[in-house]
């Protein structure tokens, strides 16, 4: 089933999730639901808060669009940055309207535990694209988006748009 994607400045984005206790049917259910949500919405990751779920799941493709799928889940992920600062050029998010984009600074590198929807623990390194987009949706998990990460100026300007298009959409 599609859900629903909560959009800034939504204020359940800005809230911490709490860790899964326990892989139910229920959970397998939402992974599966995140997955056909992320996919309709042509993202390459989508964390729980993004539809209302206040959980630390993460589901992500970082293939790129001529390799087969690779889909990932990761449960109550927990991350050590590594490598050097690069630029993660015009990155996006699909809680973030009007299609903004921006760069931001993120590890070339992390090394990531967490645990499938098996209930196994596994823990490993990823690096570049796929590195990236586990930080932003880690993010997600730790209240934080992307334009968190941006200049005070430009979130000023970004944040006009916002309030011009949501009156706009509120009188419409």
């Amino acid at each position: 089933m599609i859900l629903d994607i909560v959009s800034y400045p939504d204020p359940r984005l800005n809230r911490a999730c709490a860790p899964v206790r326990e892989i139910t049917g229920e959970i397998r259910t939402l992974v599966a639901d995140m997955f056909e949500t992320m996919y309709a919405s042509r993202g390459v990751g989508l964390a729980a808060p993004q539809v209302g779920r206040p959980l630390r799941i993460i589901v992500m493709d970082p293939a790129q669009k001529e390799s087969p799928p690779a889909p990932r889940v990761f449960v109550n992920p927990a991350l050590e940055r590594s490598g050097e600062r690069i630029l993660s050029e015009q990155e996006g998010c699909l809680s973030v309207p009007l299609n903004y984009r921006s760069d931001v600074l993120r590890y070339s590198a992390v090394f990531v535990t967490a645990t499938d929807l098996d209930g196994g623990c596994f823990a490993e390194m990823l690096s570049g694209f796929p590195s990236i987009v586990l930080q932003h949706e880690v993010d997600h998990l730790n209240g934080v988006l992307f334009i968190d990460h941006i200049s005070r100026l430009r979130r000023s300007l970004y944040d006009s748009k916002v309030k011009k298009w949501l009156n706009r959409a509120n009188t419409a």
